[in-house]
């Protein structure tokens, strides 16, 4: 039979690609693009909801964490094209399809480790990698063992991410605001160091983003972790982020230190009263999402109480407080992905009602 007499599944949606956020850079050999953002996107045939959803990806990973499973199953970005959203997946600038050079982007940080990935996402009940709630853990895809195919998939599409955040965060910035201006009005989903994406998306484009909705982004607020190379000295992010009154410099932040709201948890930094605002971030609804046995969790009520100092509409979403059990950090990709992305739906539809129409 001819390719052409062959009998195809109708198309029940429309796709495409495209890179946002091109700055030329000239090195020795000539001009080259750098700091582009890829952005795919797909949208139902029949119009759908009136605002997409912009999905950006964790650490060291890539778009692919919305894309699918390490097991195969159907992942975020199908199951929200079903429910009638037009979804953009974009990975960020030196990760996965927008090129990664140190000509253009500069040095690069450490590849993640398979214990790192398996002490995340697997969350091994003893040994290395291993953390209090690990025993919590249900959901991970496979057996989390060192020759896991779920975890060797999973690190597989990990690479390493800029050795210099700030200028890592200033290019996702300038790329994700380039996109809010291309596609209009957006819900966005950050997950884990893609967290700061997010907020300097907010920063930039306040009356373009709808909601924020953060996956156990990275933190703790002012968090300084010199092993992966971050240290968020404004806050939320390595990158400067907009204060009221205004803050030329991160010392100019005054900062204490409290007891951590977490039992086992790191200290709480807050801002000395009175406190700055977040202006933009404001005006935003924002849910910090977090799970049951993830490492994250020693860290979740922190970022929300700095939120709400600085005057933010911020909410703790704990996925058991919904019914949902078991969860990693990889929450998107488990076993039970699609009652986690249904509770960021509830959500959604009772925070921002003209998302569900």
């Amino acid at each position: 039979m001819a390719d052409h007499e062959r009998e195809y599944d109708p198309v029940t949606s429309r796709r495409g690609y495209f890179w946002v956020g091109i700055e030329l850079a000239t090195v020795p050999y000539g001009t080259v693009p750098r700091g582009q953002m890829y952005v795919e996107w797909e949208a139902p045939v029949d119009g759908g909801r009136p605002y997409p959803v912009v999905l950006i990806h964790g650490g060291g990973g890539q778009g692919l964490d919305y894309l699918g499973t390490p097991d195969g199953r159907p992942g975020w970005a199908t199951q929200l094209v079903q429910e009638g959203y037009t979804v953009y997946v974009v990975d960020r600038p030196g990760h996965g399809r927008s090129p990664l050079h140190p000509d253009a982007l500069g040095s690069m940080g450490p590849m993640l480790p398979l214990e790192a990935a398996q002490g995340l996402f697997a969350s091994p009940k003893e040994g290395e990698g291993s953390h209090p709630l690990a025993r919590l853990q249900t959901q991970w895809p496979g057996t989390g063992g060192r020759d896991d195919p779920a975890l060797l998939q999973q690190a597989a599409s990990s690479g390493p991410m800029m050795a210099d955040f700030a200028r890592a965060h200033a290019f996702e910035q300038r790329a994700g605001a380039e996109l809010l201006d291309r596609i209009g009005p957006a819900i966005v989903v950050t997950s884990s160091a893609g967290g700061p994406t997010g907020w300097l998306m907010a920063d930039a484009r306040p009356e373009q983003v709808k909601a924020l909705v953060a996956l156990e982004t990275i933190g703790p607020p002012f968090a300084d972790l010199p092993l992966l190379g971050v240290s968020l000295v404004w806050g939320l992010t390595a990158a400067p982020i907009t204060y009221d009154p205004p803050a030329a410099d991160p010392s100019e932040l005054q900062l204490v230190e409290r007891p951590s709201p977490v039992p086992g948890g790191p200290p709480l930094m807050l801002q000395a009263e009175p406190a700055r605002r977040l202006p933009n971030l404001s005006r935003i609804p924002i849910a910090y999402v977090s799970a049951e046995a993830s490492l994250f969790r020693s860290f979740d009520a922190h970022t929300v109480e700095f939120l709400r100092q600085a005057g933010c509409d911020a909410e703790l979403v704990r996925l058991e407080d919904h019914g949902v059990r078991g969860n990693g950090h990889g929450m998107m990709v488990e076993r039970n992905n699609r009652e986690v992305l249904g509770v960021v739906l509830d959500w959604l539809e009772r925070r921002v009602p003209a998302a569900g129409a």
